[in-house]
């Protein structure tokens, strides 16, 4: 039983340091509405098309959770692809868009320590799991000037869009809007990572929205 509680409480441990997690108040696995492939702007960059094209594929690729912390390479360092945490849907998309938050996040952590949170108690920049959290891709997305209002109104997230949540409970939540538009709901759906792999889901208002940031 010792080692059942030890074992669980490690588990919570690592969920919390990564930065998000499922919520109570969402089931994940929740139908997705029907909805339709919407064309991007036809000025949109190749950046952004190969960005969004990513978060959708990660659907059929990452079909597991793990927060746990490891060592990767740096730069362009991953955990494997068919597990993560809600920031990996961001960080491999971006990826995709030639921008390594991994080493960007890792930079301007060097150059900026006191700019970040510090809840984790570490002692300084960690390549291995600083961009894996939820908190580190806010500041580092402001520091960018990459902030966007946080509103109610749908027609204000558009493809390629970060969006965070708070879940509740202290937990931090992160997602990508994508180019499906949800026929009934008459907005854009999001991909993340809540607790199952990287769904393609309609939960831009499912949670409170604490950050918004167009980057492309």
């Amino acid at each position: 039983m010792a080692k059942r509680q030890f074992l669980y409480c490690l588990l919570i441990a690592l969920v919390l340091d990564a930065g998000c997690h499922q919520s109570h108040r969402y089931r994940v696995g929740e139908p997705t509405p029907p909805s339709t492939l919407k064309p991007l702007p036809a000025n949109a960059s190749p950046q952004l098309q190969q960005v969004v094209e990513s978060a959708i594929e990660q659907t059929s690729l990452t079909t597991g959770y793990d927060p746990s912390y490891v060592k990767i390479n740096y730069p362009n360092g991953d955990v494997p692809l068919d597990r993560g945490v809600c920031s990996e849907v961001i960080v491999r998309a971006f990826r995709k868009g030639g921008i390594d938050l991994q080493k960007e996040v890792h930079e301007d952590m060097v150059a900026a320590r006191s700019a970040y949170p510090m809840k984790w108690g570490t002692s300084g920049p960690d390549a291995n799991i600083d961009h894996r959290r939820v908190l580190n891709l806010r500041t580092y997305f402001e520091r960018q000037g990459k902030s966007l209002p946080v509103t109610t109104e749908a027609n204000d997230y558009l493809p390629g869009d970060v969006v965070t949540w708070d879940l509740g409970s202290g937990l931090d939540h992160i997602g990508i809007v994508v180019n499906m538009w949800a026929d009934k709901e008459k907005r854009f759906l999001i991909v993340h990572n809540v607790g199952a792999g990287a769904r393609l889901e309609d939960v831009l208002f499912a949670w409170k929205i604490t950050g918004h940031y167009r980057y492309f």
